[in-house]
């Protein structure tokens, strides 16, 4: 079995402060193993991408342990979680591609931070055709429908080579059918880099993709421990 590449612990967390201060997530446990898709699932407003803005670095731990790739990301100053962030792709509900750039253009941007990549037009180029968008090249994100928008997020996230993927509500805009083929695209990709993929959803339809499958209700884990 391979090893976790995320592990957490006793993961609390609250927003506000005094008499406003509310708790939303409470002391979850979990991990994630190289190579393994997990989805955390779990209606609106159950914590779902607090936990995932937490895993990835974007906001900062409160309570807790976090460890990412063998690095406690809850101790971490800021040079150290960008540096962990630049090995995680993210896929977020809204695509987030700059509308002033073709979908090459877009991978080029985040493969900017990472000169270590030969080739970066060529890698970009590759990552876009196998999510099937060789048409898209030179394309901008108004002149594609909104699961080709979604599949270059995936592209995008993946062209790195990144350990981690971790994607928010990646279906949320899309009809059954371009949803699950761009969640098969993520967990096919994945697969063949051996990334480890973290993906919160309350798209029942997608759950057949994954290993494991979390429940999230009002900030506990109700199916056991991740």
């Amino acid at each position: 079995m391979s090893a976790p590449v995320i592990r957490f612990r006793d993961l609390s967390y609250s927003y506000g402060h005094g008499k406003l201060r509310r708790q939303v997530l409470f002391d979850l446990k979990g991990e994630v193993r190289a190579g393994e898709i997990v989805i955390v699932k779990g209606p609106s407003g159950s914590g779902k991408t607090t936990l995932l803005s937490l895993l990835g670095g974007l906001r900062a731990a409160q309570e807790g342990e976090i460890v990412v790739l063998d690095r406690r990301l809850d101790k971490a100053g800021r040079a150290e979680k960008l540096a962990l962030r630049r090995k995680i792709g993210f896929v977020f509900q809204l695509h987030n591609l700059i509308g002033a750039l073709t979908a090459t253009q877009n991978l080029l941007m985040a493969l900017r931070l990472h000169p270590e990549i030969a080739s970066p037009v060529e890698a970009a180029h590759r990552a876009l055709a196998a999510t099937g968008l060789t048409h898209a090249f030179d394309l901008r994100p108004n002149q594609l429908s909104g699961g080709e928008r979604q599949r270059v997020a995936v592209a995008r996230a993946l062209v790195t080579q990144p350990k981690i993927i971790l994607a928010d509500e990646p279906t949320a805009s899309l009809d059954g059918t371009t949803g699950h083929m761009v969640v098969t695209m993520l967990r096919d990709m994945a697969s063949e880099q051996g990334a480890a993929v973290l993906l919160v959803t309350h798209d029942a339809r997608i759950l057949d993709i994954a290993d494991r499958v979390l429940t999230l209700q009002d900030g506990r884990f109700v199916n056991g421990i991740g």
